[in-house]
């Protein structure tokens, strides 16, 4: 799952949908760093329920993960996406075809969300933007054991890149996609790739509530 779909549920706790957040943004930030489910555990009864909405928060969104990427539709069209890429794509038989349709069907399938909801977005936004960026920062830096005041400086250039929008434009989309190849340090996409992007989203699209049908509850803060 990528950022809209794990938090789009959570609009009304800023810090717990921050938590939903923080494995993705530290994979921005610093790829060397995780705060796993079993570091945010000692946060969930802490004094300040800021820390310990983070904390569910960051439990919340590898439970998601469990149950998203043992169902079949994800197996079948992440599989079906890697070939496509393969395809439009020749000779390249590396990392980068598997890579792309795993994190293709995940902004996908956040681009269909936004679409039934646009509005969702403007208050996921406004969400964040009620965050005390030091708490966030000084409560993740203390699960992951290590000062990250690097997430100080991204999390304000998250909330006004509002990226997630590009994601209902192909050409724009292409460019985020570029970011992540640059990111992850595997070669750029040409712009014909975007000629893979009206038949994946139809794909993504007609199988989306088979892709959420693990959805449950929140993750107690306590």
């Amino acid at each position: 799952m990528n950022y809209f779909a794990h938090g789009r549920r959570f609009l009304s706790d800023p810090y717990f949908l921050a938590g939903t957040a923080v494995p993705d943004w530290l994979s921005a930030v610093d790829r060397r760093v995780r705060v796993k489910s079993k570091h945010a555990a000692p946060f969930l009864g802490h004094a300040d329920a800021r820390l310990a909405a983070l904390a569910a928060g960051i439990q919340q969104h590898y439970r998601d993960d469990r149950w998203f990427h043992r169902t079949r539709a994800f197996a079948e069209i992440s599989w079906q996406l890697t070939v496509a890429v393969r395809d439009t794509l020749p000779g390249d038989e590396g990392f980068r075809p598997s890579f792309l349709g795993h994190i293709l069907l995940e902004i996908l399938l956040d681009a269909a969300l936004i679409e039934d909801a646009p509005q969702q977005v403007d208050a996921y936004y406004a969400a964040f933007s009620r965050l005390d960026a030091a708490v966030v920062t000084d409560g993740v830096s203390q699960m992951a054991h290590q000062s990250l005041e690097s997430l100080a400086v991204f999390l304000p250039g998250f909330c006004s890149a509002r990226f997630l929008y590009d994601y209902l434009d192909d050409a724009k989309l292409l460019a985020r996609l570029n970011r992540v190849m640059r990111r992850v340090q595997l070669p750029a996409l040409p712009d014909s790739f975007v000629e893979v992007l009206p038949s994946a989203r139809h794909m993504v699209r007609q199988r989306r509530d088979e892709l959420l049908a693990g959805e449950d509850q929140r993750c107690p803060t306590a």
